[in-house]
């Protein structure tokens, strides 16, 4: 799990029943300072993708229950994407995306490579042969083609 504020865990903490229920994947909340401004962002993703309606209708239904459930003291408060190239780093971002393709650096051979996996318990099994741990995974992140 992310090292979050107290005031971010709150925040993640309310949301994430509410991500449940629209059948979205809460990923992160952070409550942080950029510049003079406070801002509240969380992340939500789904199996193909989030839209901006989906960020739009997370947002109205979480606004209220933040503002009345924390200390938060935001200037901003913001429904986003994690984005296509972050980083695959807990096993639900695994199985969300299971079937597509991975760029993945691992710290032991082979360093890199691009594949399809499954989700077999706790272990990747890539379509190139290669099994391993989460631990074992330096960095994945989904491949795209442009």
């Amino acid at each position: 799990m992310a090292k979050r504020s107290k005031i971010a865990q709150q925040a993640y903490d309310i949301a994430l029943p509410v991500a449940k229920e629209q059948g979205v994947d809460l990923i992160d909340c952070e409550y942080k300072k950029e510049g003079t401004k406070l801002f509240l962002r969380l992340y939500i993703d789904k199996r193909g993708g989030v839209t901006l309606d989906d960020c739009e209708k997370f947002h109205n239904a979480v606004e209220p229950l933040i503002d009345e459930g924390t200390d938060a003291d935001e200037d901003f408060f913001e429904v986003s994407s994690p984005g296509l190239t972050r980083p695959l780093t807990e096993l639900s971002d695994y199985v969300r995306y299971e079937g597509e393709q991975l760029d993945v650096t691992r710290y032991v051979e082979p360093k890199k490579f691009t594949a399809g996996y499954k989700v077999t318990g706790d272990k990747i099994e890539f379509d190139n042969g290669v099994t391993c741990g989460l631990e074992d995974i330096a960095k994945a992140v989904r491949h795209l083609d442009y």
